[in-house]
């Protein structure tokens, strides 16, 4: 049984999985938008569009890993249902503050990894 621990875990397994699938969804249509454009059907430009997708690709792959929702970390709540624990409130103000940090690590993890990728693709669009 899984059980809620202040910036550590918030989500059970039905929430990672909701995560993982998002994560998936989310770069595959970077990489359909990314083939789109390498082949001729869209102009370069549109290689743009796929920053939000590949950042929403990293936001749901880290929340997986982690097992920790940034929603979640931010509104002060938990949901361990889909691992035999309960969902609820998180109502001390240290479990919050230790809680917020760690959506805002996730975050920050994401924003970089999708910078890293963003800038690598530029490269390689530019080599191309």
């Amino acid at each position: 049984m899984a059980e809620y621990q202040p910036g550590v875990c918030n989500i059970g397994a039905n929430q990672r999985r909701a995560r993982r699938l998002s994560a998936i969804a989310s770069f595959a249509v970077a990489i359909g938008i990314a083939l789109a454009a390498t082949l001729g059907a869209i102009p370069d430009l549109s290689l743009w569009a796929t920053v939000p997708f590949v950042f929403g690709g990293y936001v749901g792959a880290l929340q997986d890993y982690f097992r920790f929702c940034v929603a979640f970390g931010a509104l002060a709540r938990y949901d361990l249902s889909g691992s035999g624990g309960e969902s609820g409130r998180v109502d001390a103000s240290e479990a919050v503050r230790a809680d917020r940090r760690k959506a805002a690590k996730i975050l920050l993890l994401a924003t970089v990894a999708t910078a890293v990728t963003s800038g690598l693709g530029a490269v390689l669009v530019r080599l191309a």
